[in-house]
């Protein structure tokens, strides 16, 4: 892989590797970049879907990489972890910026008043002690309402030439180690925002690794998501309340009340079209923030106090002016999809949001077509090709994956790029470098098919009894993967008056404790839902089943699943399999991914939704998984689990 990754940044052609759990893919990526980066004097940038792995690389492998490969590289190389500005406490806000209306449930509730009151106080306590100004650094943390109160976006940031603070800032700190950096870690989102909002946020670089790139078209979707809705433009009229003619702020509250209104009645779910009264009050909405726009009027750069109000109300305004174009123009190029979100909670009411139809053309243009990329998962060959998340990534289909064939320096020289040419297409290799364990000795992949297929209606009967029986062969030791919080809860209600074991759920701590937990008693069970499908490493005897309720398609009314599968079932296309059984095909690799995690794990990944091994679908899901040995029957799978519990009593 070391190998594969020196050759992408050397030819330019990007490069698309799997590489197992405990395969050590970081070192892989992280050598010859650090090598790219000293010998040309260029920044590479690292990006990761999860803090986990973000603070792996940062507290664990480059300090030890930096270290090891000094003397070959001449000098220690240099790296750093940078974040979006909202992530960082901004120190003028803290003392002197306006602070945000609390949210009405707080109106008319002293005790949430006093609380965020208390939470802020501790804020300002933490500055004095703090040397980053790092939200993840506060521990234990505070709630979002908290946090906003002592940071800004970056549309609202005043800028380091007009803040008081300037230099001092912990957000421009950051930027400034990063941009002396060789190596800067990131986000997602963060690549994101840099390629497509028209602002840099990241240094120059000319090669991206993309690690956890299963999760980038889901994070770099939820980055060019908007949403309009009537909390947002109360709080932004409240804002520019106080800096322009009231009548003009009065007018954009009275359009956010209509939609509010509106919203309120609609139906959730996706908008195949927009309704005459919505499109009407949305265009209100849009001509009343531009107004507001124009009475701000121009900056004036004496007055720093008057230059924060008008830039927190700006950025407010700015983003719901564009947003409701956006709505408005969405069922004219069909490059967006809009949707009523409804709050099935009851604590929040509705927007309306609009999300791209698909990203890979703003990836190869904004991403591929102008750095070195290298993309690397556990998970990123589904029905045994590349081909699937190429497409979504806005790649030209490959001839399927390559296997990692013997060592062996690549050939080629330093000269290997190709010139730019503006009729070139988009080159990439798939490599998968395999993985370390013996997938076919060490782990079974158990299809419950006797069993009904599941129903709307909760977990059926008879899968809590196959539950039941695979839980007490495992002698507990067992994450269950539940596809709704609803049949997780369902699933820990059912077992804990019926099995001997703990059963933790998602929901009873903070996922981490639950986690935590689970590791240190290997009798115990955690179940529940997304995070858990691909945020556990827990090796060695406390997990050594898997259980995943259903195969993980997304809800037929999701509006962004549906309005993909409907394009692709447009174009001549499988809908279906295109969109919902790859979607399921990753959680499901995801999942099952949670089983080895070291060289001596061994274990069951069951599975208790019968169409994976009946349905016509089924193939190309099984052939997403790693190659387990695979059975059908469940006196099997509870003989090989007792005697995997009886080794480790």
């Amino acid at each position: 892989m070391a190998l594969a990754v020196e050759r992408s940044i050397r030819t330019g052609e990007h490069l698309a590797v799997q590489a197992g759990t405990g395969t050590g893919k970081s070192l892989a990526y992280l050598v010859p970049a650090l090598r790219h980066a000293v010998a040309e004097e260029s920044t590479v940038v690292i990006s990761t879907a999860t803090i986990a792995l973000q603070r792996q690389l940062v507290d664990r492998d480059l300090p030890r990489l930096a270290k090891a490969l000094r003397k070959e590289l001449g000098r220690e190389p240099r790296f750093a972890i940078l974040k979006g500005r909202r992530n960082y406490l901004c120190m003028h806000r803290l003392h002197s910026g306006a602070p945000d209306e609390p949210e009405d449930a707080a109106l008319f509730d002293p005790f949430a008043v006093s609380k965020l009151g208390r939470e802020v106080k501790r804020l300002h306590e933490w500055s004095s002690d703090t040397e980053t100004g790092d939200r993840d650094e506060l521990v234990p943390g505070v709630p979002d309402q908290a946090w906003k109160q002592v940071s800004v976006t970056a549309r609202e940031c005043l800028g380091v030439s007009k803040c008081p603070i300037g230099t001092d800032c912990f957000a421009e700190k950051a930027r400034a180690e990063a941009g002396r950096a060789d190596v800067v870690v990131t986000n997602h989102a963060m690549l994101a925002i840099d390629a497509l909002e028209g602002y840099q946020v990241l240094p120059d670089h000319d090669v991206v690794v993309i690690d956890e790139a299963h999760d980038l078209v889901d994070r770099v979707t939820s980055v060019a998501t908007e949403e309009l809705g009537s909390a947002a433009i109360t709080t932004a009229a409240r804002r520019c309340g106080k800096l322009v003619d009231q009548a003009v702020a009065d007018r954009l509250a009275e359009a956010g009340d209509g939609l509010g209104m509106l919203l309120e009645d609609a139906p959730a779910g996706r908008l195949e079209s927009l309704p005459k009264a919505l499109a009407t009050t949305v265009a209100a909405v849009r001509d009343a923030a531009r107004v507001c726009i124009t009475s701000l009027g121009p900056e004036r750069k004496e007055d720093v106090e008057g230059s924060t109000a008008r830039k927190l109300a700006l950025s407010l305004l700015d983003d719901i002016h564009d947003c409701a174009v956006r709505v408005l123009e969405a069922f004219d190029d069909e490059h967006d999809v809009v949707w009523v979100s409804g709050d099935f909670g009851g604590n929040r009411a509705p927007v309306l949001r609009v999300a791209p139809l698909g990203v890979g053309g703003l990836l190869r243009e904004r991403l591929f077509g102008k750095r070195t990329t290298v993309l690397t998962s556990a998970t990123l060959t589904l029905g045994g090709t590349f081909d699937t998340l190429a497409r979504q990534w806005g790649l030209p289909a490959a001839s399927g994956a390559r296997k990692a064939e013997g060592s062996g320096k690549a050939a080629g020289t330093a000269t290997d790029k190709e010139p730019p040419s503006d009729l070139g297409a988009v080159r990439w290799t798939g490599l998968d470098v395999g993985s370390p364990f013996e997938h076919g000795s060490s782990g079974i992949l158990y299809v419950a098919r006797h069993l009904p297929p599941p129903g709307r209606d909760g977990l059926p009967p008879a899968y809590l009894d196959e539950l039941e029986g695979l839980v007490n062969a495992a002698g507990g030791r067992a994450l269950g993967l539940f596809s709704s919080m609803r049949a997780a809860k369902a699933a820990t209600e059912a077992l804990r008056g019926r099995v001997d074991f703990p059963v933790l759920c998602q929901g009873d701590d903070q996922t981490g404790q639950l986690v935590k937990r689970f590791a240190e008693d290997a009798r115990t069970c955690l179940f529940g839902t997304l995070s858990l499908w691909q945020g556990v490493d827990v090796p060695g005897p406390s997990l050594q089943l898997v259980v995943m309720d259903r195969i993980p398609f997304p809800r037929p009314d999701d509006p962004l699943a549906s309005a993909r599968q409907k394009a692709v079932d447009s174009r001549g296309g499988n809908g279906f399999l295109t969109v919902s059984a790859t979607h399921a095909a990753l959680l499901l690799a995801q999942g099952a991914g949670r089983l080895l995690r070291s060289m001596n794990d061994k274990g069951v990944v069951a599975v208790l939704d019968p169409r994976l091994a009946t349905a016509r679908y089924g193939g190309f899901l099984r052939a997403s998984l790693p190659p387990f040995w695979t059975t059908y029957d469940t006196e099997v799978v509870k003989a090989a689990l007792k005697r995997l519990d009886a080794a480790n009593k």
